[in-house]
């Protein structure tokens, strides 16, 4: 069956069974939010042929891809995810179990982090366009910003970079790796299609921040004492689950990453008045030439656009410098068996789209987070007072060169 066949009422039908009855329906979605907790926004739009394709991931995997990108958008700000909305545009011509099995793709996503789609919109298009807009709520002192590294922090990856490249490269050339086993052609061909936004990382985190992780000096006034969020006011939320799944298996509810709050509950900080429309927020302090800090030691973002993207980024919004140790770089194990250590850190550093956080802290806690969090955690190197940021090698064998931003994907 296409979509012209059932038209644009019977399309909205059926993709509101995707979403809770008790939200959608109206002119907008009506959330409760946390009115402690900043809100987080961040959307992310796919276009077929550029972002996806039949040939490389199929609508049930185009669709988990979609919401992991917005997902970890969220976990790199600190943020817990409250819900999303979905906006399509596709062809007459569309077959619906195409649109089902996307929707599908980014429930079996959502459903893991308790997530739903709360409304959205359709339109008529030559193009399969998607662009999502994913909602969640991050305590106004643990936002993590890319601003906020200094000099002499230590820079953790979250975990193993190129996997996703290389499922890519299996997907678009079958005959590549021939030696590999099943299992690790599989595992990393699922790294590309089915990445995990690493919210799992945050409570691990906050858990090693809790007790030392203020900034010196303090960027804002000291926290008044409080105790544990009270969860169960009106203000907070407890998002309604998506539909069941059709395929994929049973999900894990009772994952650690559901819980609610972090380690030991969270003192919120003072609120200050703000300007006319009266909000309530905490006072900034400016930080790098990118924006404001924030007062615990932290910054960050995720790796969406590849490694070297993403330390460059937050060394430039900082206003710091780095050396990146070129034998410390997380990469597969198996790829000594299928490209060359040249091809192999050039996926790690441009190839893209491995959803892991790089994340620059002191150099006491980076060493507990990478204990903690361990599967290809790794400190890949350190903040300078310079502004260069230099691909170093401790093995001596190739020199120091400028990391830069001269290849991996760029829309224009």
């Amino acid at each position: 069956m296409l979509i012209k066949d059932i038209g644009e009422q019977g399309l909205l039908r059926i993709l509101q069974k995707f979403c809770p009855a008790e939200i959608v329906g109206d002119d907008c979605a009506v959330m409760a939010t946390n009115p402690n907790k900043s809100l987080a926004i961040t959307t992310d739009m796919l276009v077929d042929g550029v972002h996806f394709s039949d040939r490389t991931t199929g609508p049930y995997y185009a669709g988990w891809r979609a919401v992991a990108a917005n997902l970890s958008d969220l976990a790199a700000m600190g943020a817990t995810p409250l819900a999303v909305t979905v906006a399509l545009a596709v062809a007459p011509d569309t077959a619906l179990e195409w649109v089902e099995e996307f929707y599908r793709g980014m429930t079996a996503c959502l459903q893991e982090y308790h997530t739903p789609i709360v409304g959205g919109d359709v339109v008529r298009s030559p193009v399969v366009t998607v662009a999502i807009t994913a909602f969640g709520q991050v305590e106004f002192d643990r936002t993590i910003r890319r601003s906020n590294a200094r000099s002499n922090w230590a820079i953790v990856a979250t975990g193993v970079h190129g996997a996703s490249r290389a499922g890519l490269e299996l997907l678009l050339n079958p005959e590549f790796g021939q030696n590999l086993t099943e299992v690790d052609r599989a595992s990393l061909i699922l790294a590309h299609q089915r990445p995990k936004p690493r919210l799992d990382v945050l409570p691990v985190v906050w858990e090693i921040l809790g007790s030392q992780g203020a900034m010196e000096p303090p960027l804002s006034p000291p926290l008044t004492k409080g105790g544990k969020q009270d969860f169960n006011s009106p203000g907070a939320m407890e998002p309604p689950l998506s539909p069941p799944l059709s395929k994929g298996g049973k999900q894990d509810f009772n994952s650690p990453l559901l819980s609610k709050g972090g380690p030991g509950g969270v003192n919120s900080p003072p609120l200050s008045k703000g300007g006319p429309g009266g909000v309530n927020s905490p006072p900034l302090s400016k930080g790098g030439p990118g924006g404001v800090q924030s007062p615990i030691a932290i910054a960050g973002m995720d790796s969406s656009d590849g490694l070297a993207d993403t330390i460059i980024q937050i060394c430039r919004a900082s206003g710091v410098g780095a050396k990146v140790d070129r034998t410390q770089i997380p990469i597969p194990d198996i790829f000594s068996e299928i490209v060359s250590p040249e091809k192999a850190l050039d996926w790690a550093f441009y190839g893209g789209e491995d959803f892991e956080l790089v994340l620059f802290l002191p150099m006491a806690n980076a060493e507990l987070l990478v204990e903690k969090i361990g599967n290809g955690a790794q400190i890949v190197g350190i903040t300078t007072d310079s502004t260069d940021i230099w691909l170093t090698d401790s093995s001596g064998i190739y020199p120091d060169s400028r990391l830069k931003l001269d290849r991996g994907f760029q829309h224009f």
